[in-house]
């Protein structure tokens, strides 16, 4: 308890998913949170269930100039600021390369690049007044391979890992650090954009079910596990660590799932013994 006691934290998206799962960590070790969100309602209850220790403020994140207020207002209700964690996003266009319109690729890119280069803009006046400073960006294991998300929110996460690395070089002297969370097939909202609520509830719950399946960690990974991460990196635990990028992602990165599973690895396995024991049968003569 206590390892972020004294600092002042702004997180976006903090209204659900891994924002709100961050809020709640964050606080529960001593910050005082500036939650950024387009949903107000959601927003204002976390605001209600907090003593005064975390505020909302309604927040665009494709808007420059919200995202400017959004941090000015963190200062000035607490004080300073300390942490940004730029997380808000969605998946953005789902179209593919060849379906791709510019301003399907523009909004996308507003929503999860632009916003975090613009998150770390608005930041960095008030850390320099405080000394220092610490800012984690929301990137994906889709930034890194193929087949993780679409195209355009694969691309946007990519740039946000070099991104990060390239702020890290650059405010390192401010003793401002940078790093990124790759998280992996964390069960949030983001996967049901835009429907029913029934069908979502059915949806997720499919995905509680087999996500176990889709890693070598046999466990669904919660927003929890991205808060764990955020938290090292909010800390001053991590005052040595700048321009990393943290995979959290139940080891999927580690390779195909041949590599993992010991059941597919033995029914590969058993597939070659029966082939060769097929050919030698019928090669029987030879041999």
């Amino acid at each position: 308890m206590d390892r972020l006691k004294g600092k002042v934290a702004v997180i976006t998206g903090g209204s659900s998913g891994i924002g709100l799962g961050t809020v709640e960590r964050f606080a529960a070790e001593g910050a005082r949170v500036m939650v950024g969100d387009i949903d107000e309602a959601s927003g204002r209850a976390i605001e209600a269930r907090f003593d005064g220790e975390v505020a909302f403020r309604r927040c665009d994140v494709t808007e420059e100039g919200d995202i400017a207020s959004l941090m000015d207002a963190a200062a000035e209700r607490f004080g300073g600021l300390d942490v940004v964690f730029n997380n808000a996003g969605a998946g953005g266009a789902r179209e593919t390369l060849a379906e791709m319109t510019g301003e399907a690729w523009d909004r996308t890119h507003a929503l999860l690049l632009r916003s975090v280069a613009l998150g770390m803009r608005y930041a960095i006046p008030h850390m320099k007044r405080r000394g220092r400073g610490s800012i984690i960006n929301t990137a994906s294991i889709a930034g890194m391979q193929a087949g993780a998300g679409p195209i355009a929110y694969s691309t946007m996460k990519a740039a946000v890992i070099h991104l990060t690395r390239l702020a890290a070089a650059e405010l390192g002297r401010d003793s401002i650090r940078v790093n990124a969370i790759c998280p992996g097939l964390i069960l949030t909202n983001i996967f049901t954009p835009g429907v029913p609520q029934g069908f979502a509830d059915m949806i997720k719950a499919e995905m509680r079910q087999s996500a176990p399946e889709a890693q070598p960690i046999p466990k669904g990974g919660e927003p929890a596990d991205i808060a764990n991460a955020a938290l090292f990196f909010a800390s001053d635990e991590s005052e040595f660590v700048t321009g990393v990028h943290m995979l959290v992602d139940g080891g999927m990165h580690t390779g195909p799932r041949q590599a993992w599973d010991p059941e597919l690895r033995g029914a590969r396995i058993r597939e070659r013994e029966e082939r060769l024991a097929a050919w030698r049968a019928e090669h029987a003569d030879e041999v």
